[in-house]
């Protein structure tokens, strides 16, 4: 496996900050309830200031960046909600923001396996010219019946098809997934680890399962109805998953977990830099791979 964070200086010869936007897209799946782990806030980040258009976004956090860390090279992170659910025109409209800026040298689109078509990979493999472009598709997991538990609104043969149209266009795809869904076995979730090793995808980020406020999983949370991970049982499962991946697989995530305002539990998820070095110690090849 490559740690993202290598690849990246290797690649670019510096330290790479990826920065989270909000382009104001919804998501496909909010009319039917939506994800039960997700809130109204669909994964955006914390520092995000969803009052400003993207370039401002952008322009703000680079500005910080610069400051804070000497940072000189981005990746523009189109990280909430569903990056690709509207008209390619719209698209064109919010990914072009990011196009003026001295610094930029890759975009990442977070999006639903649902939400791509040709038309759309047509727009997106033309910013490869200029950029190393990332699309990511929330998987979760392989297997229909924990989709279906969790409402995520897609099959596993949907990120299937997904994975091939964008692979015709030669773009790499990052896959995410949560361990510690309800219900879901460990065989279960190393079989996806498996399938994402046959099928050859690029990257992978690795989550916990974790509770937000406002979600519908803090509902059964509350009701006593939702098991967590422990720290060492959550290290123990990411390190035996990122083991069945295929070797060349960038990691570019290895935990999760909301903003302090809205993380309910586990509280241990909080101590992010303990759980990387728990995962650390016990297999050397992992590491740090957060976006800033």
């Amino acid at each position: 496996m490559i740690l993202y964070n290598d690849y990246l200086k290797s690649k670019y010869g510096c330290k790479v900050y990826r920065i989270a936007l909000d382009a104001g897209f919804s998501c496909p799946n909010i009319e039917s309830g939506g994800c039960i782990y997700c809130n109204s806030k669909g994964s955006r980040a914390s520092y995000i200031d969803t009052g400003l258009p993207v370039q401002k976004q952008l322009e703000t956090r680079m500005e910080y960046l610069k400051k804070a860390k000497n940072a000189k090279k981005f990746i523009a992170y189109f990280q909430a909600h569903t990056n690709t659910y509207a008209p390619a025109d719209k698209l064109k409209a919010a990914y072009d923001q990011v196009t003026g800026f001295d610094g930029i040298v890759g975009i990442s689109i977070g999006t639903r396996p649902d939400a791509i078509d040709r038309e759309k990979l047509e727009l997106i493999v033309l910013y490869k010219e200029r950029y190393e472009v990332w699309l990511e598709y929330g998987l979760q997991s392989a297997h229909d019946k924990t989709l279906k538990s969790i409402n995520r609104g897609h099959t596993f043969d949907d990120f299937l098809n997904a994975v091939k149209l964008t692979k015709e266009f030669g773009i790499p795809v990052c896959a995410h997934v949560i361990l510690g869904l309800p219900g879901e076995t460990k065989e279960e979730m190393m079989s996806t680890a498996k399938k994402l090793a046959e099928l050859k995808i690029e990257g992978i980020k690795v989550h916990l399962l974790h509770i937000l406020k406002g979600s519908k999983l803090e509902e059964l949370y509350k009701r006593g109805e939702i098991t967590l991970l422990g720290q060492d049982e959550y290290v123990e499962l990411a390190r035996e998953f990122l083991s069945n991946l295929a070797p060349d697989t960038i990691v570019q995530r290895l935990t999760g977990q909301g903003s302090r305002d809205d993380h309910i539990a586990p509280l241990w998820a909080l101590d992010r830099a303990g759980t990387i070095d728990k995962i650390t110690r016990i297999n050397d090849k992992c590491q740090s791979t957060n976006d800033n």
